[in-house]
């Protein structure tokens, strides 16, 4: 093992911490690392970054009472754009208004990107579109308004949601934990987030850089949200949770892609097939109030 690595990995989240705080506190400098200072890195729990906290503030908890499938039809469409100005433009977003979506997303395309960048969707053209959004859309349909849900809605833990959710075309093992996670935070689902979880790309190349090549992500992750506060505690780390939330395996598994980014700078001569950071700092838009899952009992303040 690359013990150096392994370190970063606990060394970098206490610091990231760090600055999550002290830009809700406004103050500066947000940090001495120069690494962070210049790049772009995401927060150390998914649920705080920017399009979480739309998804759960605007898409989820927005105050307007729902159906189940309504709810999980609103949380699948903004995962599947993954872009806040695209959701925005579309006004409200129901079931009902599949057509108005469809039109109004040929028109967007023509303006710029209708997707985010941070998932790479699966875009083939299982549904004999040209075009990606129609797939995805007619995808939606297919759940949501030929009631194909029902399986979906009938999962009793955060893998069996997974596994239905991988069995749709056009989602990826990837894309389906995303989903699964997304669903979570709503009222419909309360799952343990420690029940399963799966290793995105990003985090299978960091965890390769400290444990080499294995196929014990899951178990890895795992044991670092068990051992969490031993190895802070190690390192001599003031770790500040989320306001007394400790790490998830979600959140285990997003750091370790941040950790991937961060050692492409720090250690530049662990190879990978990615070798720079793409994306600079730059501050952000305005002040973020946050707001988690009303059953996660978490006060921001």
């Amino acid at each position: 093992m690359n013990q150096r690595v392994y370190d970063i990995f606990w060394e970098t989240a206490a610091e990231r911490q760090k600055i999550f705080y002290r830009k809700l506190a406004g103050e500066t400098p947000l940090s001495s690392d120069p690494i962070f200072l210049k790049f772009k890195f995401c927060n150390v729990y998914r649920a705080s970054d920017r399009v979480s906290q739309f998804l759960i503030k605007n898409v989820i908890y927005d105050g307007k009472k729902r159906n189940k499938r309504e709810t999980l039809f609103r949380i699948f469409l903004f995962r599947l754009l993954n872009k806040i100005e695209t959701w925005e433009k579309l006004g409200e977003v129901n079931l009902s208004s599949l057509n108005e979506i469809d039109q109004k997303l040929d028109t967007f395309r023509k303006e710029g990107p209708i997707y985010g960048n941070a998932f790479i969707l699966c875009a083939n053209k299982v549904f004999g579109f040209e075009e990606k959004h129609k797939n995805h859309l007619k995808l939606l349909e297919e759940v949501f308004v030929k009631n194909k849900n029902r399986k979906i809605l009938n999962s009793k833990s955060l893998r069996e949601l997974f596994l239905n959710l991988r069995e749709l075309p056009l989602i990826g093992d990837f894309m389906a934990y995303q989903l699964a996670i997304d669903f979570n935070y709503s009222p419909i689902f309360n799952f343990d987030e420690n029940d399963f979880v799966m290793p995105g790309p990003g985090a299978k190349r960091g965890i390769e850089k400290a444990f080499g090549k294995t196929k014990d992500y899951e178990k890895i992750i795992m044991e670092m949200v068990k051992n969490q506060d031993k190895e802070f505690g190690r390192l001599g780390l003031d770790f500040k949770n989320l306001w007394g939330r400790p790490m998830k395996a979600i959140d285990v598994q997003n750091w370790w892609c941040e950790t991937d980014k961060y050692c492409r700078v720090k250690m530049p001569e662990l190879k990978s097939n990615r070798s720079k950071i793409k994306n600079v700092y730059k501050p952000s838009r305005g002040k973020i109030e946050y707001f988690f899952p009303p059953k996660w009992g978490i006060i921001a303040s």
